[in-house]
């Protein structure tokens, strides 16, 4: 079956002036000492223009929302950016609350290796950097004229088909790819979040909202909470109904600790010391 995708993959490429569509399994560690890996599948557009890379939970949420004529919202903690092409410029997309963007400067230096291994009739070659405090080592192909890949992983003279760390916390695995006749729309599922145009704001900005976030995880919570006059509302905290003010002190304390076990970045290097 890959052998099949992957040939149709090159026929999508002899195209132009369209979306080329790449979807990568993507298997990560939220904590780092754990041995579960959560799974998710990822998109990456070639656009004319420019590259996207978001979830694929996202084009379902769309496709639902335009059969059904609903205008559902959906996120998660996954990487979601855009960059224009051939630029390592990452415009990234991040919800804390609000919608923010935070844009990146993210050059790659990469070690090209003589070593090769087939994949689904493609001689795939091996190369390696460091990037975001980890040693990571990529699996490319020059027959793909594309040099772009998954997350910020690009510049290298080929599409890449894998790429991982040396401690297995992250790996990204080529699995299917398809054209589309005309750019796709992400404005109402990247761009936006439930109507909210996202505001832009410094790297450092960001962190402090994430340092805020972590000492006070119930802020906003909490002015719900004590300004309630309907008798018949609940209020939920991980799955914890909320009754009494003595409840959020504890309830803090759990969500702090577990922000502190997620506390494994992509790019370790960015990681908040709480």
């Amino acid at each position: 079956m890959k052998k099949i995708l992957l040939f149709m993959l090159m026929i999508s490429l002899s195209v132009t002036g369209q979306t080329h569509r790449f979807i990568y399994e993507y298997h990560f560690k939220t904590d780092s000492t754990s041995t579960e890996y959560r799974k998710a599948n990822m998109v990456l557009d070639i656009n004319p223009e420019d590259v996207k890379f978001y979830n694929y939970e996202f084009v379902k949420t769309d496709s639902i929302n335009k059969t059904r004529g609903e205008n559902s919202a959906m996120w998660d903690d996954t990487p979601a950016m855009i960059r224009k092409k051939n630029s390592n410029t990452n415009s990234n997309y991040i919800l804390i609350q609000n919608l923010f963007i935070v844009d990146t400067e993210d050059q790659l230096n990469w070690k090209l290796s003589n070593e090769t291994k087939s994949l689904g009739g493609y001689t795939l070659q091996k190369a390696t950097t460091k990037f975001g405090g980890r040693n990571w080592t990529a699996w490319f192909t020059k027959d793909i004229n594309l040099n772009e890949g998954p997350y910020k992983f690009r510049g290298l003279p080929g599409l890449i088909f894998e790429i991982s760390d040396d401690k297995d916390n992250f790996k990204f695995s080529l699995v299917k790819s398809y054209k589309l006749a005309k750019t796709y729309e992400t404005r109402e599922i990247l761009e936006n979040f439930a109507g909210q145009k996202p505001v832009k704001i410094p790297e450092a900005r960001l962190r402090k909202m994430m340092l805020d976030n972590y000492n006070d995880p119930l802020h906003d919570f909490k002015e719900h909470f004590e300004k309630n006059t309907d008798p018949s509302a609940r209020f939920m905290v991980m799955g914890i109904e909320v009754k009494r003010p003595e409840q959020l002190k504890e309830l803090s304390d759990m969500m702090q600790k577990n922000i502190k076990k997620n506390n494994n970045p992509i790019e370790l290097d960015k990681a908040i010391r709480y």
